[in-house]
């Protein structure tokens, strides 16, 4: 692979295309990877926009993911298409439920459970209504080098803080992934909500709730994601500014979790996002008492 196509970021067009998955069969599709690139291993957020997609397509126009839940099983192989497995769990009156496998060789990479909702008018209440925003406008834009250059033809990226406080050169020095992120993708998805919901999926396994606190774990980030889960409260507009921002809860057992809660521009709380995954110690363990 040359050092050009390697760094070629992903296009936005490209993502759709890709999320645009082949039928085979009933409740059997194919997805196409990003190829080139300089992953050794498969986006696990790229896999479960597709198993999203993937069992989209099986339940009644007008039901929308409202909560998924994976288990990334293995690695994902780059250079070889996923089949995604839908399982036609249950429809209900206003309720659908799936369970999707994303296989590679014949081993499942990923194991997701989507609940899709009929969308209906109701009490609207929630603990934190409106969230101080800034203007993603006024920040600085992620360098296509920067933290962020893999999805640099996806998404436009801003820090979430004050534009005062950011340093100019934020995005294209060694700096930990950062915690709190502005995201708008760069082709608009129009009025697919189910597009929108899987660009959603997409990004939300894109950084670390552990990345800003200088943990001794490989990496200072976390590693590989174990499981990952979103609750989607409100259609979201991916094209428009949407705010990402995660927090650290606990690291134990060799394991770390962390929750988020993605916002609108209007400071709405639209996503929660809780994800567990591997936080190794650093630190070589002591061989015993010293005598």
């Amino acid at each position: 692979m040359s050092e050009t196509a390697s760094q070629t970021p992903l296009a936005c067009e490209e993502l759709y295309r890709l999320l645009d998955i082949e039928e085979i069969d009933r409740d059997l599709y194919r997805g196409q990877n990003p190829w080139p690139t300089a992953r050794r291993f498969l986006y696990g957020g790229h896999v479960a926009a597709q198993a999203v997609q993937a069992a989209s397509r099986t339940v009644e126009p007008g039901r929308l993911p409202h909560s998924l839940h994976g288990y990334f099983l293995r690695p994902g192989q780059i250079d070889k298409p996923t089949i995604l497995r839908v399982e036609r769990d249950r429809d209900g009156g206003s309720f659908s439920s799936r369970h999707v496998v994303a296989l590679q060789d014949g081993e499942v990479i990923l194991s997701l459970t989507v609940s899709f909702h009929r969308p209906s008018d109701g009490l609207e209440w929630e603990a934190d209504p409106a969230h101080a925003m800034s203007d993603p406008e006024r920040l600085y834009p992620a360098n296509p080098q920067g933290v962020f250059g893999e999805w640099a033809g996806v998404f436009d990226f801003r820090l979430a803080a004050p534009d005062s406080d950011m340093p100019v050169d934020y995005w294209t020095t060694p700096v930990p992934m950062p915690t709190s992120i502005w995201c708008r993708a760069k082709a608009s998805p129009g009025d697919d909500p189910i597009l929108s919901a899987c660009l959603l999926t997409y990004v939300t396994d894109l950084s670390s709730g552990f990345g800003e606190l200088g943990l001794p774990i490989v990496p200072p980030s976390g590693g590989p994601s174990l499981d990952h889960t979103v609750w989607i409260h409100r259609p979201i507009d991916t094209g428009s500014w949407f705010l990402l921002d995660l927090a650290p809860v606990i690291v134990t057992g060799g394991r770390g979790l962390y929750q988020g809660v993605v916002y609108d521009g209007r400071g709405r709380r639209c996503a929660t996002i809780s994800q567990e995954m591997l936080a190794r110690s650093s630190q070589p363990s002591h061989p015993g008492p010293v005598k």
